[in-house]
This record gives C-alpha cells, sequence and structure tokens, in this order.
C-alpha cells in the first residue's frame, strides 16, 4: 500500500513540475548602455497569481527545495520570519541563466494578496552593480506600495534587497526601488 501511495505521489508531483514548466515564461534580458535591462512578464503574460495558482507554485517551491533540476543552480532568497523581526535564508533552486529574475520573481509571487497585487518587474543593474527593481501595480491592486505595513515592507523590499546583496556571485552592492520609472519613498 505505501508503495502504492509513493509511486502515485511520485506520478501527481511529475506531473504537476511538468504542467507548470509549460506555463512559464521567461524574462527577456537585453543590453540597454552600461546596464542590463531585464523584464518580466507584462500583465498580459500574468505575474500576478491567483489562489490556485499560488498552491501550484508552493507545490512547486516544494518540488524545487527538495529536487533541484538540471542547469539549475541553489540560491538563498530571504524571507521575513513570521513575527517580521528578521529575514530568514532559504535555499532554493533557480534556473541557471536568469537566476537573479527568479529570485525576483520568488520572492514577489509570494507577496501577491486579495488587495495587493504586481502585475510584474523590470530589473536594471548599471555598471557600479546597483540593481534597480521597477516594480507595476497590477490594474485592480485595492492597495498601492506606500501603503504596506512596515511588516509587509520587510516581507518584500528588505527581502529583495538583502537577497539580491547577500548572494556574492550576483556582486550586487546595492538595491533602490521605483514604481513605473519613479523612486519609491517609504
Amino acid at each position: 500500500m505505501m508503495n502504492f501511495m509513493n509511486k502515485s505521489l511520485v506520478t501527481l508531483l511529475t506531473g504537476a513540475i511538468a504542467l507548470s514548466m509549460s506555463s512559464c515564461t521567461a524574462p527577456l534580458a537585453s543590453r540597454e548602455g552600461n546596464s542590463l535591462a531585464i523584464t518580466a512578464p507584462t500583465p498580459a503574460e500574468t505575474l500576478s497569481l491567483s489562489p490556485a495558482t499560488q498552491s501550484q507554485n508552493s507545490l512547486q517551491s516544494l518540488l524545487t527545495d527538495t529536487a533541484p533540476a538540471k542547469n539549475t543552480l541553489p540560491v538563498t532568497i530571504y524571507q521575513a520570519d513570521d513575527q517580521c523581526q528578521a529575514l530568514i535564508p532559504k535555499t532554493v533552486a533557480v534556473p541557471s541563466p536568469g537566476a537573479v529574475e527568479a529570485a525576483i520573481g520568488n520572492i514577489i509571487a509570494q507577496r501577491d494578496t486579495a488587495d495587493f497585487s504586481l502585475a510584474g518587474y523590470r530589473v536594471t543593474i548599471n555598471q557600479n552593480r546597483v540593481a534597480t527593481i521597477d516594480l507595476r501595480l497590477a490594474p485592480n491592486s485595492k492597495r498601492q506600495l506606500v501603503s504596506l505595513s512596515t511588516c509587509e515592507q520587510l516581507a518584500l523590499f528588505g527581502s529583495l534587497r538583502r537577497t539580491l546583496t547577500a548572494n556574492q556571485t550576483w556582486n550586487i552592492k546595492d538595491v533602490r526601488f521605483t514604481q513605473q520609472g519613479e523612486a519609491i519613498y517609504l
């Protein structure tokens, strides 16, 4: 009985991975002067996640944490603890080409709620190794970035900043945030 359950679970998880990978869209990267611009999915390609997609991403995250696929590399992302007192490291496997975007996408996907949703983002890393993350709020988001609580700000902005600056292979010195090109002041 236990062997049958294990085989069924493996089959289910394999199917979930195949399904989730077939619906993924890769960010576009291009050189703009001395910086690298990485464009995340547009609103039409949907970065905003429904509850069903969130549970699928949770399953995919669980699978990614336990069974890294080929062409992936382990990356430490930081998430706020339950008390919003500290950022806790978590190692996830992300695609090796596009690791920065995948790490950012992982954090942003976790911040999507019923009343706050991001439609996309763009990352540029200039020659001084300063990353700028330009966030795009979803049109149907009931809340704005400036309305986030201190805990929510730590979970989003703190997690992004710490994840990018702590991963030494990326050599990112600082992270700045904008919303459609305008600096975000919190």
